[in-house]
């Protein structure tokens, strides 16, 4: 349930943007690691509803508080010219790659369990059908 609401959101959020009047220049960096930050807390959701240990407490405050800290190291980056802001960019992106490599690693793992499930169902309905054959003769 929690993993289509989460969905839900991101679809909603997609179409939301792509019909948002354009961001100026200005703002592009703080919206651009504001949106990082979202993500990364998007994927380390549904990645802890895989592990089943999903908290929105903890899901609410993270998107927030990952939001709110890489807009605040953008700003200090700008007052001070240097890009701090490509340091929380590193951290998000591999997080979210890395939250990404279990919610990937979870499905595989799902898909091959289904398809030795069929394979195993074959192999013992092929030696019912044998063992039958064996017996009417």
């Amino acid at each position: 349930m929690i993993f289509i609401a989460i969905l839900i959101g991101c679809i909603l959020g997609a179409i939301l943007g792509l019909n948002a009047p354009m961001i100026s220049y200005t703002y592009s960096s703080y919206l651009a690691i504001a949106i990082i930050a979202a993500l990364d807390s998007v994927f380390g959701g549904i990645a802890s509803v895989i592990k089943k240990n999903f908290d929105l407490k903890i899901f609410i405050s993270g998107f927030f508080g990952n939001a709110i800290l890489a807009i605040l190291l953008t700003i200090l980056g700008q007052k001070l010219n240097v890009d701090i802001y490509l340091a929380a960019i590193v951290v998000f992106v591999w997080r979210m790659f890395m939250n990404l490599g279990t919610i990937r690693r979870y499905y595989v793992e799902k898909w091959s369990e289904i398809i030795k499930k069929k394979a195993s169902e074959k192999s013992k309905n092929r030696k019912e059908e044998e063992t039958a054959k064996v017996e009417e003769k």
